[in-house]
């Protein structure tokens, strides 16, 4: 077995979702899932076919998305795979949506942050092991730093 980081090549403030699924008719119905929750929301969809021809099948909305997801899913090469890039809309707004639809099965990280995947490789094919998602924790949070992050919450509106 041989294990590599694959890091995720997007633009730094890009939100995406990278999960597992397990049926060739993923990228359909992610689609119809996403048009139908956030409507203006824009996205491109990747999904790594795991047997047959093990082509990356995509859909989406957007043309610039659909290039990102697809080359990212050529870089991992993991069995089932699929990545979403969106615009116009963040995980929060779609994220329950994706994990009610049948055929997924695990979600591995909702971000726009850095991320790096670990992908271990055997004979047979590739499979994601987990994500590194961000930095690594620098301290505990201070009274000063809660006041920030509630203030944060406030301004974006996610809290009244």
């Amino acid at each position: 077995m041989e294990l590599n980081i694959v890091k995720i090549d997007k633009p730094a403030d890009m939100n995406f979702i990278l999960g597992q699924s397990h049926f060739i008719k993923t990228v359909e119905d992610m689609y119809e899932a996403l048009v139908s929750t956030q409507p203006g929301m824009k996205f491109g969809i990747a999904f790594c076919e795991s047997s047959g021809p093990a082509l990356v099948r995509w859909a989406g909305n957007d043309a610039t998305l659909i290039g990102i997801a697809q080359r990212n899913a050529m870089n991992l090469a993991c069995g089932h795979a699929f990545i979403i890039f969106m615009e116009s809309g963040f995980p929060i707004n779609i994220l329950n949506t994706i994990k009610n639809i049948q055929e997924v099965c695990t979600i591995y990280c909702a971000t726009a942050n850095s991320v790096e995947v670990i992908v271990a490789e055997t004979e047979q094919g590739r499979g994601i092991l987990g994500v590194i998602d961000g930095l690594k924790s620098k301290d505990i949070e201070t009274e000063a730093d809660i006041k920030v992050r509630k203030e944060f919450l406030r301004k974006i509106g996610y809290k009244l």
